[in-house]
């Protein structure tokens, strides 16, 4: 039976081998050759068993930066606050940050889409609407304050998005 130091040995192996060819066959430029005709890929398992399962791993390289989201994604889920609502007993507070979050998500997947925010005008200026009157202010009291600005944003913006059909498809 292999003990499990040896398997661990074995598993690190294999993974650099796989790897090393995967990095072999997508680094070469078109029309490269190996310089004594052999394949690289014999040159790859001989260095990789040289390898320890001691080696260090590479270090992890930082996230990039995050995508804004499209349009129609946000506004998908920005329909489905329509299934929630302040009926629910606990619930109001959750529903309207909620609403307030996707309309705040859909702003900048607007105003970072390719057809440009000229062509998103009126959903823009009703949630700048909305945030004037909100201020830096988005307390649950504050949003309850002012919940039909911001149930009434959302439905204007969905009555909007329904005649421009190419933006949500």
């Amino acid at each position: 039976m292999i003990n499990t130091r040896a398997r661990h040995a074995l598993g690190a192996t294999t993974l650099v081998v796989a790897l090393a060819s995967l990095l072999l066959s997508c680094s070469g430029s078109p029309g490269t050759t190996s310089s004594d005709g052999e394949s690289p890929i014999r040159d790859v398992h001989n260095a990789a068993s040289t390898s320890t399962a001691e080696e260090t791993p590479a270090p992890v390289t930082a996230d990039p930066a995050p995508r804004v989201e499209k349009v129609r994604d946000v506004f998908a889920r920005l329909q489905a606050t329509y299934n929630d609502g302040c009926t629910t007993p606990g619930n109001c507070e959750y529903f309207l940050g909620r609403v307030l979050d996707e309309l705040s998500s859909l702003d900048e997947a607007m105003k970072a889409d390719p057809q440009g925010p000229e062509h998103f005008k009126e959903p823009l200026a009703w949630i700048a609407k909305l945030r004037v009157e909100l201020g830096d202010d988005s307390s649950f009291e504050n949003l309850k304050k002012h919940q039909d600005l911001l149930t009434g944003t959302r439905d204007k913006i969905n009555t909007w998005m329904q005649g421009h059909p190419e933006d949500y498809r």
